[in-house]
């Protein structure tokens, strides 16, 4: 009988052992599992980011890319963003103003984005006159470019922007800081030809009852 016992007691160990460690297996499993999940998660959270971090990022071109656009094959206006190294309200516009998904989906689709910095050297043909930069002032400090100092005259500040034809005219020279919201109604009263039928001020007056929703629904918005 004691052989027996003992034979019984070994045989209800072994296999309590076994289930034991078919339950540690199926925990691993069931973490190696979890782990997988997450890591997926993480990924498919980055790649959306990344697609919306995509569509709402401003296609910018050097001046000197935009000057050498053909006037014959393009339909776009320019756009020309002047701006410094040491100007805050420019930093601030590229990130609250410029990250915006509908600012940057109309300057992508009827603007030809351009940025200029307005103390460098940059050398270009633009509408026929040549302009060259890296002059330093007096003072150690770069000078203003040539072209900053044609197109904004003496309105001279940054940041500015300055709306061109799609010939390279100059349309107009809009000034200082916008949020996003402000900036899109500019930004399509120059888009969509509306400059050419109402004053601004009117405009801005009618742009979220009348505008907008045309403006949306252009956009696919």
């Amino acid at each position: 009988m004691a052989v027996e016992s003992t034979e019984h007691i070994f045989e209800n160990f072994n296999g309590m052992f076994h289930k034991i460690v078919v339950l540690l297996q199926i925990h691993i499993a069931g973490n190696l599992i979890l782990q997988i999940m997450k890591k997926t998660f993480i990924f498919v959270l980055m790649a959306l980011l990344s697609c919306t971090v995509a569509v709402a990022q401003v296609k910018w071109n050097t001046i000197e890319q935009s000057a050498k656009v053909s006037a014959s094959n393009n339909q776009k206006l320019f756009f020309v963003d002047f701006y410094t190294s040491w100007c805050g309200w420019c930093k601030k516009m590229d990130k609250e103003t410029f990250s915006d998904k509908v600012v940057a989906k109309i300057m992508n689709k009827y603007f030809i984005p351009t940025k200029f910095d307005a103390e460098g050297d940059a050398a270009f043909t633009w509408n026929g006159v040549d302009f060259k930069g890296g002059v330093v002032a007096a003072n150690g400090r770069r000078a203003t470019h040539p072209f900053a100092q044609t197109i904004l005259g003496a309105r001279m500040g940054f940041p500015s922007f300055a709306i061109f034809g799609a010939d390279r005219s100059l349309i107009s020279v809009v000034p200082g800081y916008s949020n996003a919201a402000e900036f899109t109604v500019i930004l399509w009263y120059y888009a969509s030809g509306d400059y050419q039928k109402y004053p601004f001020d009117k405009y801005a007056a009618i742009f979220d009852a009348q505008i907008r929703p045309k403006m949306e629904k252009t956009l696919g918005l």
